[in-house]
């Protein structure tokens, strides 16, 4: 199982810079196997998120709490990073959670492992600044959608790249996610398959 997860990591870093056959025992001895069940938490708000993971097999969702509401805001799923940047970069208290909404099998990073994996892996800023690029187009496309789309054409947009996902993740936080109220998804979907 190990060598599985681990395959998968470095076909998943390759994506964003070649490495040489050399450097990975170096990235083996860097990562280490974490499992979250489901309903655990990777990371709750008010922790410093002291890791970056990747997703193996499992499915997570990030969210805020504002007014006793939880308002999700991502999802990640095998082959996906998952991390509070924020908190990780700065080791300051998060505000958001990370939650398993399956039973999670991960390969973690520490902060300062990740820092030796930047300096001694050939690529190794490069994987990390590709990463980052791809986190924030990721976020600005979310908020941007939630001042320019309405509540259908954000489940629409849910539906095109996540379809997969639909049966995994329960419907309340899927209407967490594109800012309704399960009633309102329940509406959004009947319309859809009665238009």
């Amino acid at each position: 199982m190990m060598k599985f997860m681990y395959d998968q990591l470095i076909r998943k870093i390759t994506s964003y810079t070649p490495l040489s056959e050399a450097v990975l025992p170096q990235i083996d001895a860097l990562f280490e196997r974490k499992v979250l069940l489901k309903n655990d938490f990777f990371l709750r708000e008010g922790q410093i998120c002291r890791e970056l993971g990747f997703i193996s097999k499992g499915l997570v969702c990030y969210y805020v709490n504002s007014g006793g509401n939880d308002v999700v805001h991502n999802f990640a799923r095998e082959n996906d990073f998952i991390c509070n940047y924020d908190s990780f970069i700065n080791r300051s208290a998060s505000q958001k959670n990370i939650l398993a909404l399956e039973h999670t099998e991960l390969l973690v990073i520490s902060f300062d492992n990740l820092q030796r994996f930047y300096k001694i892996i050939p690529g190794g800023e490069r994987f990390g600044r590709l990463l980052m690029e791809e986190v924030y187009v990721q976020a600005i496309k979310h908020i941007i959608s939630f001042y320019t789309d309405s509540p259908e054409q954000r489940y629409s947009e849910f539906v095109a790249q996540h379809n997969e996902l639909l049966q995994r993740i329960p419907q309340y936080h899927i209407a967490a996610y594109i800012g309704v109220k399960p009633p309102s998804l329940s509406r959004i979907r009947k319309r859809m398959l009665n238009s």
